[in-house]
């Protein structure tokens, strides 16, 4: 009964994707983004001034709209994920914000890391740096800045790449209208 059930709902699936309304498997494939972003993140690491340690955790920060700091998107959002999924993949101890409580949360922003709250989350979460960033959309491309910044009293970069994505149909969906 278990399999004619999961077997029902894996046809319900593939049916609702052949229906036209969204990208095909293929297309979806062809999206650079996550490859960009996992690229991006490689970069970032290589960048680093001083070595982060694996075992100790490493929190992700939304990126945020340039313009408006205290403002993400679908694309902000998406990016971090894509970010701590990657630094999960290198053997990077990643806090996963959305099962704590303690964090400044907008439900429809993500996890925003206010300055003046940067010293008390990281020090709940023993974190030893935060990755945070920026996004600004342009004509044809959105900018996207990532930096490491160590939770020393300082604050210091410690390290810091940019790269852009193409302003597609995909990414336009993915921004504020």
């Amino acid at each position: 009964m278990k399999t004619l059930v999961l077997t029902f709902a894996l046809v319900l699936s593939l049916a609702g994707c052949a229906s036209g309304g969204g990208p095909t498997y293929e297309e979806a494939a062809n999206n650079k983004m996550i490859q960009a972003d996992y690229d991006a993140t490689d970069k970032l690491l290589g960048t680093l001034i001083s070595p982060l340690d694996r075992e100790v955790p490493i929190v992700v920060a939304t990126i945020v709209n340039i313009d408006n700091l205290t403002h993400s998107s679908t694309l902000g959002r998406l990016v971090s994920e894509h970010v701590a999924a990657r630094l999960s993949q290198k053997g990077y101890s990643v806090i996963e914000l959305k099962i704590r409580g303690n964090i400044f949360v907008l439900q429809k922003e993500g996890e925003l890391l206010l300055s003046r709250e940067l010293k008390d989350i990281t020090r709940s979460h023993n974190a030893q740096a935060v990755v945070v960033g920026t996004y600004a959309k342009a004509a044809g491309i959105v900018y996207v800045t990532l930096k490491v910044v160590g939770v020393d009293e300082e604050n210091i970069v410690k390290a810091a790449h940019n790269y852009v994505l193409p302003l597609n149909e995909n990414m336009r969906a993915l921004l504020p209208r």
